[in-house]
């Protein structure tokens, strides 16, 4: 029990960090995308570059450069989180109502003061949509860690294929499902309350 406890904690550790670089990374290149249009085909389109790549192949190219470990996949898991965070950032502040801008530029707000103080905020349920998406499948993809040196649930699962444990599979994978499904539940009925605070 206390192996899993461990793990558990190793797996949200990997996640929480992870996820926070991302939604840094992914909410900044989304406003880049949003200021210059020119860019926005050009950042999307890599970051859909990346998302075709499987998983255990783009752990393989990361560990060539950057070894084994925890630094890996969480390389990994930050660039597979972009995608879904800066898409939702750029429609997000792409499809805000043109009156409300022309409302903010009247009352004399500069381009940084009209983004921070009108346009992100207003955004805000859709990219906290984009941060929900991201974590639920980070998650999953912290399990493949294992393959090069992370720990985390994917430890125990792993464990479990080499003994042949049923039992053990069963505990690794279990915690993976009720913590992916808890976390999308809570971050549901948030999204729903920033939806009904910016409405």
């Amino acid at each position: 029990m206390t192996e899993l406890f461990y793990a558990m904690g190793e797996h949200l550790v990997i996640v929480a960090l992870s996820m926070a670089a991302a939604t840094l990374i992914g909410v900044c290149l989304g406003v880049l995308s949003y200021w210059k249009q020119r860019l926005s085909a050009l950042i999307i389109g890599a970051c859909e570059v990346i998302q075709t790549i499987p998983s255990l192949a783009l752990l393989a190219l990361l560990m060539i450069v950057f070894g084994l470990g925890d630094v890996t996949v969480g390389i990994a898991l930050v660039l597979y989180a972009l995608l879904p965070i800066i898409r939702n950032t750029h429609t997000a502040l792409t499809e805000l109502e043109p009156a409300i801008i022309d409302a903010a530029r009247g009352m004399g707000m500069s381009r940084i003061q009209r983004l921070v103080q009108v346009e992100i905020p207003l955004s805000i349920p859709m990219i906290f949509g984009g941060i929900k998406v991201a974590l639920v499948n980070s998650l999953s993809i912290a399990v493949m860690g294992v393959l090069i040196g992370s720990g985390g649930l994917g430890y125990i699962i792993y464990r479990g294929i080499q003994q042949r444990s049923m039992a053990r599979i069963f505990i690794g994978a279990l915690p993976v499902v009720v913590i992916a499904l808890l976390f999308d539940w809570a971050m549901t009925k948030a999204e729903q309350r920033l939806s009904k605070h910016t409405s």
